[in-house]
C-alpha cells in the first residue's frame, strides 16, 4: 500500500536550507519516493490551517516512507531542515 509523507513548512533561512533541498532528492528516490507536491503555496479551501508550503511525497509503502525517515546518511540533511525551517510531517497510508 502506497503511503504519503506530508510536510507542512515555512522557511526561516533560505541560504541555510539550500543545502538540503539540492541533496535530498537523491535519498528520497533512493526510498523509493517521488514528489507529488513540491514546495507549493496552498490555497486554503475551509478551516483555519494555513500551511505556508507544502510538499507531500508518494513511497510505495509505509515501511518505505519510515526508511527514508531513519535513513542515517539522511540525518544531517534533517538538522539542516530543522534548523532553517518551522515544520510539521505527518505520514499517511494510501487507499491502494
Amino acid at each position: 500500500m502506497t503511503a504519503f509523507l506530508v510536510l507542512d513548512f515555512k522557511v526561516t533561512d533560505l541560504r541555510g536550507f539550500m543545502p538540503y533541498v539540492e541533496a535530498i532528492p537523491t535519498f528520497i528516490a533512493r526510498h523509493g519516493g517521488r514528489y507529488r507536491v513540491r514546495g507549493a503555496a496552498p490555497t486554503v479551501m475551509e478551516g483555519d490551517w494555513a500551511p505556508d508550503r507544502l510538499v507531500i511525497l508518494e513511497f510505495p509503502s509505509r515501511e518505505a516512507a519510515q526508511a527514508f525517515l531513519a535513513d542515517p546518511e539522511a540525518q544531517d540533511l534533517f538538522a539542516i531542515r530543522h534548523a532553517t525551517t518551522v515544520s510539521k510531517l505527518v505520514l499517511v497510508d494510501g487507499c491502494d
